[in-house]
């Protein structure tokens, strides 16, 4: 793999960002009217808390992911920008306000994410439930996409989820099992894998999974994480680049080229992934519309 790091694989060196990584400054009517629809309504949305480096492209496409319950999350992953710390106090009337949002942007397709609440009894479940029969309620005809959390596996916490049946319930598995431990602190590869094959054998169509590369895994790896994607019944499967949010966080170990990419969407194909979106800049919800 191109580019690689041979520092210690904890070694925090800053590696020059190549070209390809480049984004564009947000500007534009479009991305403007977004960006008032979200700061006026008070919405959180994984573009601005995860600094997301497409946030330019889909604010000026009118699309946004909203993010739910907060926008502190219990867990430390360390390759996540999101804040960490005790849980918000749940925002009852959240459902409708995102909901209202969706409206008023004219969504056709909405992307729903949350924080981990690993302080709630039912880690977020019900509130998920009710987001989504909200934005149905007043936006009918639309599809929805939900990045839901694993819920510590505690499997009730899913069946809020497999009640109301988004059109496409995605869970990340972020990283390959050897370096999991490391990266997802207070997460389980197994369990992450756990979560999709139960989604799907409860009946949800179609089942969404990503992983970031650049963290020292190898492309060994990124095949067999694909091929236990591809055993869980998983239909779409995003890959993208690892940026370093903060020098508090990970490391980048290697920029991978977009010929890399374009390889791993091939792989992925062939191993039977009905869509894979694979690129640099690649993020969960990037190009979300075109997956349903």
């Amino acid at each position: 793999m191109a580019n690689l790091l041979k520092n210690k694989e904890d070694q925090q060196v800053k590696i020059k960002k190549p070209d390809w990584l480049k984004v564009k400054i947000p500007s534009g009517k479009e991305y403007l009217r977004v960006k008032e629809v979200v700061e006026t309504r008070g919405l959180n949305t994984i573009c601005s808390s995860g600094k997301c480096p497409n946030q330019s492209e889909c604010w000026t496409a009118g699309t946004a992911t909203f993010m739910i319950l907060g926008n502190t999350c219990t867990r430390s992953c360390q390759f996540c920008n999101v804040d960490t710390g005790a849980g918000e106090e749940v925002d009852i009337f959240e459902p409708a306000k995102v909901a209202e949002s969706v409206r008023v942007m004219g969504l056709k397709h909405a992307v729903i994410t949350s924080v981990d609440r690993d302080d709630l009894p039912d880690g977020g479940a019900n509130h998920w439930k009710k987001t989504v029969e909200m934005i149905r309620k007043k936006n009918p005809g639309l599809t929805i996409e939900t990045l839901i959390p694993d819920f510590k596996g505690e499997w009730e916490n899913l069946d809020p989820i497999l009640e109301v049946k988004p059109e496409i319930v995605s869970h990340n598995i972020e990283t390959v099992e050897r370096i999991t431990q490391k990266v997802r602190i207070q997460a389980k590869y197994w369990r992450s894998m756990e979560v999709l094959k139960r989604l799907k054998d409860g009946g949800i169509n179609k089942t969404k999974s990503g992983i970031m590369v650049g963290l020292g895994e190898t492309d060994e790896e990124v095949y067999q994480t694909m091929k236990d994607l591809v055993a869980q019944g998983v239909d779409i499967l995003t890959i993208g680049q690892y940026l370093q949010p903060t020098k508090k966080h990970l490391a980048v170990q290697e920029f991978v080229t977009p010929e890399k990419f374009a390889e791993y969407k091939k792989v992925g194909e062939e191993l039977g992934f009905a869509h894979v979106e694979s690129g640099p800049l690649v993020r969960s919800s990037y190009h979300a519309e075109r997956h349903i």
